[in-house]
C-alpha cells in the first residue's frame, strides 16, 4: 500500500490494510478447499452408485438435494456472517466443518464396516444396499460438507477484498485485480480436481482418491489461520436485514405525508460514528421510501441523535440502503437467465461428446466425455492474466475508468459472448448430427450412432464459455461485493450462488417443458437420450433467443442502474448519457 494514500478520519480507528500480503493466505485457503472438495463433488454420483451401490435415481436425487442445499445454505451462512460472527469467524469454523466433512467422507471409503460390500453380481442387480447406520455416516460427512460451503462460499471474496484499503486508488485497483486472480486460482483449482483428484478416485482407490482431498482440507485449515495475525477483521455490525424491514414498515405508517420539494435537506439523517458503511447520498428513485425518514411530532430522537423508535423513523442512510438492494435485484434476476446457457455447456455438450469421434488424432485413446468441460476452464485461465495484466491497462489509459470498463459493462459483453456461443452450438450439433445420419463412424448400443465429426470441434463453444464466464460471472461477483452495503457483502457473495441454484431449476423446467412440448410433434422429441433422433441444435437456438431477449432486458436494467455512492445529478445512466431530472447535492 502506498504511503500517505488514506486518509483517516479522526473520530475513526485506524486500520492497518495489509492488501497482497495477506493474499498468499487468503488464497491458499481457498485454492486448497476448492482442491479438496470440488471434484469429490462431482464425483459424489459415481461414488453412490459404485461403492454405495444405489440406483442411479436414488443418487441423483441426493446429488441433487445435496448441490441445491449447499448453494441455498449460502444465504443463511452470509446471514449469520453479517450479523453475528464476522467473516473471519465464519471462514475459520466453515473450513473446519469441510475438513470434518471430508474426513468422514473418507472414512466411508476406507472402512469397510462403513459402506456397503460389493455386488456379487452386477448383471444379475443382486447388490446389497447400504444399511441405516451407514447412511447416517454418510449424511453426517455430506453434512459439515453443507455447513462448510454455507460459510465458505459467500464469505471467501469478502473477506479477501475487506483486506485492501477501499479510500485509496492503490486499495481500488488492489480490489479489482484480486477478483481476477482469485476466479483465476479457483479455476485453476477445478481443473487439477476435476482431472487428477476424480482420476485416483474412479481408477486408483477411492480411500486413496477421498483421502487426499481430506489432506488438501487440512492444508486449507493451516494456510488460512497462518495469516490471522495480519488480516483485516470486520466486525458485524448488528442484523441487517432489520433495519431493512424497518425502513418498509417506517414508509407505511406515514405513507400519507407528503415530501418537501428538498427532501434531501429536510429527511432525518443520522449516521452512527461506528457505522461500517459507507455514506450514500440522495437519490430519486423509489420516492415512496423516503417517506421513512420524515420526522413528525411524535417522533423521538436520543441525545446521540439516534432515533428512539426505528420502527417509525428511520435515517435517509437506513432508505438509500435499501435503494440499493432493490437496484441489484434487476440485475441479479438477468444473471439466472444467463446462467441456462452455461449449463447446456456442462450437461449437453457431454452427450455430444459421447456421439462424436473421441479419438485423440490417429490413436486409440479416447478423450472423456466429461473431460471437454477442461477447455472451459483453460480459455478462462488463460485470458485472465491476460486481460488482468495487458489489456485493462490500456482500457483504463483510454477510458479513464477503474478496470478499464465498468462493472455492467463487462457483465453484457459476456452475455453477449453467451449468446454467441449457444448459436455456434447449435451449428456444430446440426454438422454433428447430419455426420452420424450420413456417415457413422460406429454404434453405441445405449445412444445410437457414433458421428464422425471430430471431438475437438466442441473445443471452440467451450472456449466461449469460457471467456463469457470471465467477462460476466466475475463482473457478477464484483458487482454484489461493490454495490452491497458493507455490513451485507457476505449476502451479496451468496447471490451468485443462489443464482445458480435458480439457474438449474429454470433450466430443469425449461428442459421438461420442451420435452413435453416436442414429444408429439412433427419434428419428434428435441432431447431424447439419442441425439441423433432430437434436434439438440433447435434448443441451442432456443437459448440463444431467451439471451437475447434477457440481454435487452439487461440493457434496460442498466441504462436505470444508478451505482451506490452516485447522487441523481452526477451518475450518467449505465449504456447511454441521459440527462437526468434534476441535479441535487449529495446528503
Amino acid at each position: 500500500m502506498e504511503k500517505n494514500e488514506e486518509a483517516v478520519a479522526t473520530d475513526e480507528p485506524k486500520i492497518n490494510y495489509r492488501g497482497w500480503k495477506a493474499m498468499p493466505f487468503v488464497i491458499g485457503n481457498e485454492t486448497f478447499e476448492k482442491l479438496g472438495t470440488t471434484g469429490t463433488s462431482n464425483n459424489l454420483l459415481v461414488y453412490f452408485t459404485t461403492v454405495f451401490n444405489m440406483k442411479s435415481i436414488q443418487a441423483t436425487t441426493l446429488v441433487n438435494v445435496f448441490n441445491g442445499t449447499t448453494n441455498f445454505a449460502t444465504l443463511l451462512g452470509a446471514f449469520l456472517c453479517d450479523t453475528y460472527f464476522g467473516r473471519y469467524k465464519t471462514l475459520g469454523f466453515a473450513s473446519i466443518a469441510s475438513f470434518l466433512g471430508m474426513v468422514l467422507l473418507s472414512l466411508t471409503a476406507a472402512i469397510s464396516q462403513l459402506h456397503p460390500p460389493s455386488c456379487e453380481n452386477q448383471q444379475t442387480g443382486t447388490c446389497h444396499g447400504a444399511t441405516p447406520w451407514q447412511l447416517a455416516f454418510l449424511f453426517g460427512g455430506l453434512g459439515f460438507l453443507v455447513v462448510g460451503a454455507g460459510g465458505i462460499r459467500p464469505c471467501n471474496l469478502a473477506f479477501g477484498a475487506d483486506q485492501f484499503d477501499p479510500k485509496t486508488e492503490s486499495g481500488k485497483r488492489g480490489t479489482s485485480s484480486f477478483f481476477n486472480w482469485f476466479y483465476f486460482t479457483y479455476t485453476f483449482a477445478m481443473m487439477v480436481s476435476l482431472t487428477i483428484v476424480v482420476y485416483v478416485q474412479s481408477d486408483v482407490s477411492w480411500a486413496l482418491g477421498l483421502a487426499i482431498p481430506a489432506f488438501m482440507m487440512f492444508l486449507s485449515c493451516v494456510m488460512f489461520f497462518i495469516g490471522s495475525r495480519i488480516y483485516v477483521k470486520i466486525k458485524p455490525d448488528g442484523s441487517p436485514l432489520t433495519s431493512v424491514v424497518q425502513v418498509v414498515v417506517a414508509a407505511i405508517k406515514k405513507r400519507r405525508l407528503k415530501l418537501t420539494d428538498q427532501p434531501w435537506l429536510s429527511l432525518y439523517n443520522n449516521v452512527p460514528k461506528n457505522c461500517i458503511n459507507s455514506k450514500l447520498p440522495y437519490t430519486e428513485q423509489f420516492r415512496f421510501l423516503n417517506k421513512a425518514a420524515i420526522v413528525t411530532p411524535d417522533d423521538q430522537i436520543n441525545s446521540d441523535g439516534s432515533a428512539a423508535n426505528p420502527w417509525k423513523l428511520c435515517s435517509l442512510q437506513k432508505v438509500e440502503e435499501l435503494k440499493v438492494l432493490i437496484r441489484v435485484i434487476p440485475i441479479w434476476a438477468s444473471a439466472v437467465v444467463y446462467y441456462v446457457a452455461l449449463i447446456q455447456q456442462q450437461t449437453y455438450v457431454v452427450f455430444q461428446a459421447l456421439q462424436s469421434d473421441r479419438r485423440l488424432g490417429n490413436t486409440n485413446f479416447k478423450i472423456p466425455a466429461a473431460t471437454y468441460t477442461i477447455f472451459t476452464m483453460l480459455s478462462l485461465t488463460i485470458w485472465i492474466p491476460i486481460y488482468d495484466r495487458i489489456i485493462v491497462p490500456r482500457l483504463q489509459r483510454w477510458t479513464k475508468k477503474e478496470g478499464g470498463l465498468t462493472i455492467l459493462r463487462r457483465m453484457g459483453i459476456g452475455m453477449v459472448l453467451a449468446i454467441v456461443t449457444m448459436l455456434l452450438s447449435g451449428t456444430i450439433e446440426e454438422r454433428r448430427r447430419t455426420l452420424a445420419l450420413t456417415r457413422p463412424l460406429g454404434e453405441d448400443p445405449r445412444r445410437g450412432a457414433l458421428s464422425s465429426l471430430s471431438g475437438l470441434w466442441l473445443i471452440p463453444q467451450l472456449t466461449l464459455t469460457g471467456l463469457s464466464e470471465a467477462f460476466t460471472v466475475i463482473a457478477q461477483v464484483e458487482f454484489y461485493y461493490k454495490q452491497f452495503p458493507e455490513n451485507m457483502r457476505s449476502i451479496g457473495g451468496s447471490l451468485t450462488f443462489v443464482g445458480f441454484a435458480a439457474s438449474n431449476y429454470l433450466s430443469g423446467l425449461l428442459i421438461s417443458i420442451i420435452h413435453r412440448t416436442t414429444d408429439g410433434a412433427a419434428t419428434g422429441d428435441w432431447l431424447p437420450d439419442d441425439l441423433n433422433k432430437g434436434r439438440l441444435d433447435y434448443f441451442y437456438y432456443l437459448v440463444a433467443a431467451l439471451g437475447v431477449l434477457n440481454l435487452g432486458y439487461f440493457i434496460v436494467c442498466a441504462r436505470w442502474y444508478k451505482y451506490k455512492g452516485s447522487d441523481d445529478a452526477n451518475s450518467p445512466h449505465e449504456f447511454g448519457n441521459g440527462k437526468l431530472r434534476s441535479e441535487k447535492p449529495p446528503v
